[in-house]
């Protein structure tokens, strides 16, 4: 475990604490089990994408505010690429940079490297209250947003429409990178 976890450990404490929530209770909240969310407070586990965000979604979070640990006091104008905060699942690899996340703004950037062959699905309850574009920065990829398919390639972009589960699937041989552009409502 490294420093990441740790620090996403105290995140998901703090806010559970906030709202004075039992791990019982988060549980019921996001879906995710008991024993997983002990585990990850007690830095026993590295959660993935999946659930984190249903943990994100229990708080009124998006995945971007949940993995932003540390406030900036002023608005920061200019983040060079090697401090911009990344995130990897331990079970895809897929790697998540935040790009721009500023609690003052109801926007957020976020790059995806999806590995060859890696899929990672995220419930509908993420995607309520939020508006979602995905832009294909290279590679291709398949998104399957509830019973409807789209491929993707290079340049293309989707707008997503209500609320569905979502599968981001990388069927070929190299890795693919997008960006997800979300605006809260």
């Amino acid at each position: 475990m490294d420093n990441v976890d740790q620090a996403l450990a105290e995140r998901v404490r703090n806010e559970r604490q906030a709202r004075r929530w039992s791990l019982a209770e988060l549980a019921t909240h996001s879906g995710v089990s008991k024993a997983m969310l002990s585990k990850i407070e007690r830095v026993e586990a590295s959660p993935t994408a999946n659930t984190l965000a249903r943990i994100a979604t229990a708080f009124g979070l998006t995945l971007a505010e949940l993995l932003s640990f540390e406030r900036a006091s002023h608005p920061i104008r200019l983040m060079r690429a090697d401090a911009q905060p990344t995130w990897r699942d331990p079970e895809t690899n897929y790697v998540r940079r935040q790009i721009f996340v500023d609690p003052r703004v109801p926007f957020e950037m976020v790059e995806i490297m999806l590995p060859a062959g890696k899929s990672v699905s995220f419930p509908a309850s993420t995607y309520i209250d939020r508006q979602h574009v995905v832009w294909m920065l290279s590679g291709e990829l398949n998104l399957r947003e509830g019973d409807e398919e789209h491929f993707l390639s290079t340049g293309d972009r989707l707008q997503f429409r209500e609320p569905r589960d979502v599968t981001y699937r990388n069927a070929t041989l190299k890795p693919c990178r997008y960006l997800v552009a979300i605006q809260l409502r």
